[in-house]
Parts: structure tokens; sequence; C-alpha cells
């Protein structure tokens, strides 16, 4: 093992020659903030709120638009109240629920903006009809979607959910591989480079047509297109990273005897570890709207195969509740990634604005 190797994979706290203090790793470490005391103002206006969406539900009556009544009135009054209920408990109880108010204080003017947008959409869908039926639906039509069809509706999300996996592992993959051979190699980038920047800002679903033409099924076109949307932004990123790390950093590593793997394995690719998950977040955005339009096109299952089959019975209710479910799956894989990014990047904490 070469010096270079030897220096990089001795532990923090043996480089330099002496192991670290056990204050130094104590002061290191970072520091859970206490959690805050005293009632929750905040806590407080939501809980009025939530109350307020709850009695509106359950004392204003819903106005008849060609039925009987919209389903789980009451179930939805009785669970707005609920919540109210558990706010205020926990407004008041402050410092002293721990982990919960510090969860829950960043949110504070969301909970209360949540509970304002759903009371103006159910007085403007159930009570007074401003939005007519069935082209808009109250809040509590998507319990009714839920209650009746959530086996279909948990199904297509399965489906969306082992779609996106693959393509997007795929395209990113890939897309990583030939950013660094384009950032490190002069010949990738010679032949290379130019055809990622004709070809790359073609957007996947104009290809549509030919992918599903030449796949043999089309779920491996669905695959296909969704990687092709991952690998273009993770592509450019990576080899943006990998071109952009100082000289400087591999004059130092070679001083010590460092082979050529060793440059790319643990020099040029830690360093554009940032411009990587950079191009990953772009991916997942972009992946993910192709998957919906992939899975409109032809495939048999998915989020978006129940979004136009919804759209196909006017079941308009059904399909805000696949929106939702979208919305909720992007924003949960976004989130996932987050984690990861702070995971993988945690030596950038205190030198790096995140």
């Amino acid at each position: 093992m070469s010096t270079a190797e030897q220096i990089l994979d001795a532990p923090l706290g043996l480089q330099g020659g002496a192991p670290r203090s056990i204050k130094a790793q104590s002061q290191a470490e970072p520091r859970r903030p206490a959690a805050p005391t005293g009632i929750w103002p905040a806590g407080l206006l939501a809980a009025v709120a939530w109350t307020g969406l709850g009695l509106l539900t359950l004392l204003w009556p819903n106005k008849e638009a060609g039925f009987s009544d919209w389903a789980f009135t009451q179930e939805f009054g009785i669970a707005t109240l609920v919540v109210a209920v558990l706010l205020l408990a926990i407004a008041l109880l402050g410092g002293r629920t721990g982990r919960v108010i510090r969860t829950l204080r960043p949110a504070g003017q969301w909970l209360v903006a949540l509970a304002v947008g759903l009371s103006l959409w159910e007085v403007s869908t159930a009570k007074l009809g401003v939005l007519p039926s069935p082209f808009f639906a109250p809040p509590q039509s998507l319990i009714d979607v839920v209650h009746e069809d959530w086996q279909r509706l948990g199904l297509s999300t399965v489906h969306s959910l082992r779609l996106l996996a693959n393509g997007f592992v795929l395209g990113a993959l890939v897309g990583f591989i030939t950013g660094v051979a384009i950032g490190w190699s002069r010949i990738a980038g010679y032949w290379v480079h130019p055809l990622l920047r004709f070809l790359g800002p073609v957007p996947a679903s104009a290809l549509l047509p030919l992918a599903f033409f030449f796949a043999p099924s089309s779920y491996s076109a669905a695959v296909f297109l969704v990687g092709l949307a991952t690998f273009f932004p993770v592509a450019v990123l990576t080899w943006s990273g990998v071109a952009s790390v100082h000289k400087s950093y591999y004059d130092v590593a070679r001083t010590l005897g460092a082979s050529e793997r060793f440059l790319v394995l643990r020099v040029a690719i830690p360093a554009a570890l940032p411009q990587v998950f950079v191009g990953l977040f772009m991916g997942l955005g972009a992946s993910f709207s192709v998957l919906i339009t992939a899975e409109m096109m032809g495939v048999k299952a998915g989020l978006g195969w129940y979004l136009q089959w919804a759209q196909g019975w006017a079941a308009y209710a059904n399909m805000y509740a696949a929106l939702l479910v979208m919305a909720a799956l992007c924003s949960g894989l976004i989130t996932l990634l987050f984690k990861v990014r702070d995971r993988v990047l945690s030596w950038q904490k205190g030198t790096v604005k995140w």
C-alpha cells in the first residue's frame, strides 16, 4: 500500500501521530438542541383553526348536487376535531412533550395554513358548490376513495415505485460512470462529450414512440425512458465535479505514491460527490415526470395508468387522490435522498453551507 493510501485509510483519530483526546471528540459531536419551554403560540392558533374546520364541516349542511350527500363528512369533521385536541395538548404542554414539540414547532404556521386551505376547499365545494361537482370534490371524498379503492390505488403506487426504482438506479449508475469517464479521460471526453451535449437536452418523453417501438415490452420501454431522464443530469454534473477538482490534490497524492486507480476512486470521486448529488436530485424530478407520462402511454399498472383510468370514468375524486399520492411519493423520495446525502457527505458539515 502506498503512503497516500496509508494516510487516507488511517482512522481520523490516529492521523497526525497522536489519537484525538476525549475532550476534542466530545466537542466535535453536535449537541442536540434543548426542547423549547412554555406554551406554543402557533400551536394554539393551529388548534383554533382546526377546530373551526371541524365545526364548519359538521354544523354547515352540504349542498346537494344530484345525489344525497357527500360520504364521510361526519368522519372528516370528527378527525379534524381530534387533530385540534392533539395540537391544543401539545401547545399547552410545550417542552414537556420532548421530541414532538421539536418536530412540530417549525411547521406551526403551515399547520394553520393547512387548516385554512382545507376550510376554503370545503366551503367552495361541499357547502356552497362554487366549484361544481363532479369536476371538483371536497376533502372528505378522498376518504371515500381510500375506503372504496385502496387496493387499486395501493397496487398502482407499488408498480410506480418499482418502475421508478429500476429506471432511476439504472440511469444514475450509467450517468455516474459516464460522467467520471468524461471528466477523467481525454479520449472519453473527446468522443462522448459532444454526443452528450447534442443528444442530452432532448426530452426523454419525446422519444416515447421510438422507445415503445424498439423495446420488447412496454415496461422495459418505460424503464429506459425513466433511466434516460436520470442519465443526463447525473452524467453532466458528475463530469463537472470530476473536471473541477483542483490539480493540487492530484499532485499531493502523486507525490505520496498514489496510483491512477487511487486518484480516481479516492480523490476525484469523493471531491465530485456534492455535484453528483445535485445531479441525482435533478434526475429524480425529471424521472418522476417521465414515469407518469410513460405509464399513461402503455404500462398496464401504476399511478399514471390510474390517473388516466380515473379521468376516463370521470372519477375526479380518484384523480385527486392519485395526484396527492404522487406528490407525497415524490416528496418522500426527495427527503430520503436528502438523508442519504447528509450521511454520505457528513464530512462537509462546518466547511460548506448546506
